[in-house]
Formats: C-alpha cells, sequence, structure tokens
C-alpha cells in the first residue's frame, strides 16, 4: 500500500488499529437465553441550585453534578417488579405512595411489586408532595418509567463481588458508652455487590445494580472547622454514589445505565478523620466515589468472562412479597413496611430506615445458603435510625435518635425471615394456599 505521504503512515496504521479494536468489540455477542426480560431508565431530577440541602442542613449556591432516578423494570411473562432508585436522603411513606402510583399507571406494575430506594444522599433535596420540585420529579420517573418498559427485551443477569475501603464504623464504645469516633475495629461490609444485566448484544451491559454499605456524606459539615469548606459543601451533590454511577456510566458508555442501593449503613460513613470526621472535597469525592465505581467495572467485567456466562441461569422465578407490622416505638406503635424480592438465586430485602450494618449481617448469615441476599436500607419508607437491642446497652447518637425501643429487632429480623421463606418458596408453608 503506498501512503499520500511518508509522515502520516504511523497516524494512518494508529487509526486502522482503532477501528479495528472498536469493531471487535461491537462484534462480541453472546447468546441471551432466559426467560427474563428487563427495561431501564434514568432521569435528571435536579432542583433550583439554591435549593437547601437536607440531611446535613446548610445553603447551596450551586449544583456540583447531577441528582438522578433510575428505574429498572423486569417481567418474566408471569410477574412484572420495578425497582427504583433516587439520590435522596429518604424514602418517606408519602413519596413512595406518590411513585408507585404514578409508576403502576404507566407501566401496569403492581404498586406492592415497585421497590422505591434512596441513597441517603446528604448533599440533595428533600421531598415533600407539596413541593412543585417534587411534583415536578413525579412526573419525570413516571416518564422514566414508560420508557423504561418500553425499552424491554430479553435479558440474562451476572453477577459479582469487589471491595471498597474508605468506608468505617462510627462507633466506638468507651467506659460502657458509645461514642462518635472513626472505629476502624468496628463491624463494617466492605463488599459491594454487583448485579449485570445482559442483552448479550456488546460486552456493555445494558444494567447496573450496585450495593455498597456507607453514609453518603462527603459533603457534610463535620466538624466545622475544616478547610476548605468548614460550613459544609457549599453545592448541591448526589455525593459518592453519583461519583460512582457516573464513573461506571463513562467507563461502558451510552448504552449502560447504573444504579446504586444503599445497604445496612446506620453507623457506617466515609473515613475522614477528624473532630470527629471532617467535611470532605474534591480529592475525598473522586477518592469514593472512584473507588466504588472501580470495584463495580472489576466485579461487573468479571462476570462476562466464558466460565462466568456459562454460570448465569435460563430461567429466573421473579417473585415479590410486601407486608406492613407494627413495631414498638418509644411513644407510640409505629407500621414498618419491608418487602422480599426475588430475581432469580437472587433476594432484595428492604427495610425502612437506617438499619445498623449487624443487621445485614445477621440477615445474610440466615439466608445465605438459599440464595444471594442484598439487604437494602432506606428503602419503602423510613422510620429513622434502625438500631440492633445490643446497640440501645451503650447508648450514644443512633440509639438515643431511634424511635423505636429494643424489642423491635427480634420482630425485624422475623418478618424479614417470613417474607424470604415466601418468594423463595422452599419451605412447605410457602406453599400453602393464602386465606381470602
Amino acid at each position: 500500500m503506498k501512503y499520500p505521504h511518508r509522515g502520516l503512515a504511523p497516524l494512518f496504521m494508529l487509526l486502522m488499529l482503532v477501528i479495528g479494536a472498536i469493531a471487535t468489540a461491537e462484534e462480541f455477542r453472546f447468546p441471551v437465553e432466559s426467560n427474563l426480560s428487563a427495561g431501564i431508565a434514568k432521569v435528571d431530577i435536579t432542583p433550583a441550585p439554591t435549593t437547601p440541602v437536607v440531611g446535613h442542613v446548610r445553603p447551596t449556591n450551586g449544583v456540583r453534578d447531577p441528582i438522578r432516578a433510575g428505574v429498572l423494570i423486569l417481567n418474566n411473562k408471569e410477574t412484572q417488579v420495578a425497582i427504583v432508585t433516587l439520590d435522596l436522603i429518604s424514602a418517606s411513606s408519602d413519596m413512595v405512595q406518590q411513585l408507585r402510583e404514578a409508576i403502576s399507571s404507566r407501566t401496569k406494575t403492581p404498586e406492592k411489586n415497585i421497590m422505591i430506594a434512596t441513597s441517603h444522599n446528604h448533599s440533595g433535596p428533600g421531598w415533600n408532595n407539596e413541593l412543585e420540585w417534587s411534583r415536578n420529579a413525579t412526573k419525570k420517573i413516571a416518564d422514566a418509567s414508560e420508557e423504561a418498559a418500553k425499552s424491554m427485551r430479553p435479558v440474562n443477569i451476572g453477577y459479582g463481588e469487589d471491595r471498597i475501603d474508605f468506608n468505617i464504623n462510627r462507633r466506638k464504645v468507651i467506659d460502657g458508652r458509645a461514642m462518635v469516633r472513626l472505629d476502624p475495629d468496628g463491624p463494617c461490609d466492605h463488599r459491594v455487590k454487583v448485579l449485570r444485566f445482559d442483552d448479550g448484544k456488546s460486552l456493555e451491559p445494558m444494567g447496573i445494580l450496585m450495593h455498597a454499605v456507607c453514609h453518603p456524606c462527603v459533603f457534610t459539615w463535620g466538624d466545622k472547622l475544616t478547610p476548605p469548606h468548614p460550613g459544609g459543601f457549599p453545592k448541591i451533590s448526589a455525593d459518592f454514589p453519583g461519583e460512582a454511577q457516573s464513573f461506571v456510566e463513562k467507563v461502558y458508555g451510552t448504552k449502560t445505565q447504573a444504579m446504586f442501593l444503599q445497604g445496612c449503613a446506620g453507623d457506617i460513613r466515609p473515613n475522614l478523620p477528624g473532630f470527629p470526621y471532617r467535611c470532605g472535597d474534591e480529592a475525598d469525592i473522586k477518592w469514593a466515589g472512584r473507588s466504588l465505581g472501580c470495584a463495580v467495572v472489576r466485579a461487573s467485567d468479571k462476570s462476562v468472562v466464558r466460565e462466568e456466562l456459562a454460570k448465569r441461569k435460563k430461567i429466573l422465578p421473579l417473585k415479590c412479597a410486601t407486608s406492613v407490622i407494627e413495631l414498638p416505638g418509644k411513644k407510640e406503635k409505629l407500621n414498618c413496611e419491608m418487602q422480599a424480592m426475588r430475581v432469580g438465586d437472587f433476594l432484595l430485602l428492604t427495610i425502612p430506615g437506617e438499619p445498623m450494618v449487624e443487621y445485614g449481617f445477621k440477615i445474610e448469615k440466615a439466608i445465605a445458603d438459599r440464595a444471594t441476599p442484598i439487604i437494602i436500607g432506606y428503602a419503602n419508607g423510613n422510620l429513622g435510625y434502625i438500631c440492633t437491642a445490643e446497640s440501645h446497652k451503650y447508648g450514644g447518637y443512633e440509639p438515643n435518635m431511634s424511635p423505636l425501643l429494643p424489642e423491635a429487632e427480634p420482630l425485624i429480623l422475623a418478618e424479614i425471615g417470613r417474607l424470604a421463606d415466601k418468594v423463595l418458596a422452599d419451605v412447605f408453608e410457602s406453599f400453602k394456599p393464602e386465606k381470602k
């Protein structure tokens, strides 16, 4: 081959290599044999730049990164469910009801089969059904759910785990009392769990569900002394879960939508030392967000190598069960909605508030030999801190702020177990017909 100019030859060859690499990547396909279909969509619901943030209340004068919502719809020709994730602090009962009604009307998903989960972001707006922003967000999320429903196509599911190192327990018992301290010896879940949804058309997944355990409060006001933001980071942000989602989407390109599920993070926060901890800055948010993003990509990519692809199931049961129980409160009895959603071998279980990390460990230990458990806090309601009975003996911030009595723990664990039995259908009771 003759080149028009000898100096252009290296550039021409590099261009051919790049084009070849792109073509090779696009040609990589794998068969998707599954009874499951999925559709996913995300939408920007960022409020006005001067909107005060909740969690750690402070004035803001701009937007660092967008506040978003994601909708994943799954259908196995028998059951349809929807998972909604939001970069907000909590899922109030009003918000859950409003979103379920809007999504159900647009997608025909039964309201009881819709999960509304928040990241517990401390740098985003608060929800109020009377606010114009909340009403606009509801419409945008309903539109996104319709978009997801219209884009549904056959998928299979890959699973992987990796680890993060930026989360740490924030309670330390000293002389019989729980203090606010960063405790490297305290219980903490460093695992990242990743569900990857593939349509088989390329190596880029259609959707990613990531699960991690840590308060999204990198941008907290902390000890109110540490520069450069002693009064707290002055901009709206989705904190490290938003940074991680954006990172994953940049790695995979426009084909992929990433969604975040928060775990039992009631006593887990970012490891930013101070008195007792400091406010984060750009370096900190990139460290935390990209650490999570890298862990997600590693787990996701490993799940698509040939040995892992061979493990993917072709028949995926899809079941959902929701219940409301009464829990003993310090002032009155409180309603607690919990949900179990089975997607193939994966079991998503929700708790409506801020469960301590020990809840995740206890629930997982009870059912890990029956399914892959993913325990989700801050979903389908908001009861505030949900503490272990043991933690009440030592007091401290979380038990003191909790509206619940110590006797609530065994009731929560028992009901979660009952819901797991119902959707896993591997115990005799689950086969008995329900009384009408």
